[in-house]
């Protein structure tokens, strides 16, 4: 059987992993599944003519990481025809999950209230806050800034939308979150910008996109960590990432950044191949699944085993 996960992009390591734990369960099987996708920032009508072009091939089911949900349910989803669509990773706005069989991706609530833990770990007294993120438009986003919020002292009904106001000593200034931080570039310029105000206590990006390029980040942002240092005033830093590599965890091990909350992209991958495999096969499967096991890093941690949440 052939299968596809359409990612978001191609070029970045965690939808590679994920296609390299998808190809590996379908490779087992005697199946295949590939990755496809363009490079650079995502970009919704790249997408949606990709999957477009995916419907016309034969293909025995589809896995899409959603870029913005409205638009390729009004256009490249009316051409779908009976090939089984699954989300991964990414999840369709609410008024568009009729359209998809089954989502796989990751608790995203849980993952931000672990985020949230390890802020109120290594900063127990509160203070400003600042979380960056992709694009808000996306459910998985969304998500892990509301799980963040609730952890930190949101009241339990607070829908995600609004900023922490001094719950438990934890505030967000009027220009946070910030949003659209998707390459490294634009990641490692916000987290600059944001450093030289020397206004922030804890600072979360809910991406790892600042950590993909490992050698900039630490050149554009170890002299102004080490002068920040020399005032005694530098923020905490903690990022989410698929399982580090061994630059990544240098990083951590210098000081540059203070957490990492890790997933694990190959298993995103496996879990995508084997719902797509049961519906390919008339099976019944779940409307999600969930994956809900994530890795801490720390730097004492960060050359052993990873830290359990």
């Amino acid at each position: 059987m052939q299968f596809a996960l359409l990612a978001k992009r191609i070029d970045q390591r965690f939808f590679i992993q994920a296609g390299e734990g998808c190809a590996e369960a379908a490779r087992a099987q005697g199946d295949v599944c590939r990755l496809l996708g363009t490079s650079g920032p995502p970009h919704f009508r790249k997408q949606n003519q990709l999957l477009e072009q995916a419907f016309h091939q034969k293909l025995d089911g589809i896995a899409l990481s959603v870029t913005q949900s409205e638009w390729l349910a009004e256009h490249a989803l009316k051409q779908r025809g009976h090939i089984p669509l699954i989300t991964f990773n990414t999840d369709f706005n609410p008024a568009e999950q009729q359209l998809r069989r089954s989502h796989v991706g990751f608790d995203n609530l849980v993952f931000g209230k672990q985020l949230g833990r390890l802020a109120q770990r290594l900063r127990p007294q509160g203070g400003r806050l600042c979380v960056l993120t992709g694009s808000l438009r996306d459910t998985h986003q969304q998500e892990r800034l509301h799980g963040i919020r609730l952890q930190l002292g949101a009241i339990p009904n607070h829908k995600g939308t609004e900023r922490l106001r001094g719950e438990n000593g934890w505030f967000e200034p009027s220009r946070c979150p910030l949003e659209r931080a998707e390459t490294a570039d634009r990641a490692l310029l916000q987290l600059a910008t944001l450093l030289n105000t020397n206004q922030f206590d804890v600072i979360v990006h809910i991406g790892s996109w600042p950590i993909d390029q490992p050698a900039m980040y630490r050149q554009q942002l170890g002299p102004i960590l080490t002068e920040l240092d020399r005032q005694g005033t530098r923020p905490v830093i903690i990022i989410a990432t698929p399982d580090p590599d061994a630059e990544q965890s240098a990083l951590l091990d210098d000081g540059l950044v203070q957490a990492y909350l890790g997933w694990s992209s190959h298993e995103l991958g496996r879990q995508s191949y084997w719902i797509l495999k049961r519906l390919a096969q008339g099976q019944a499967v779940p409307e999600k699944v969930l994956i809900d096991t994530f890795n801490i890093y720390l730097p004492q941690a960060s050359s052993n085993s990873p830290a359990k949440p």
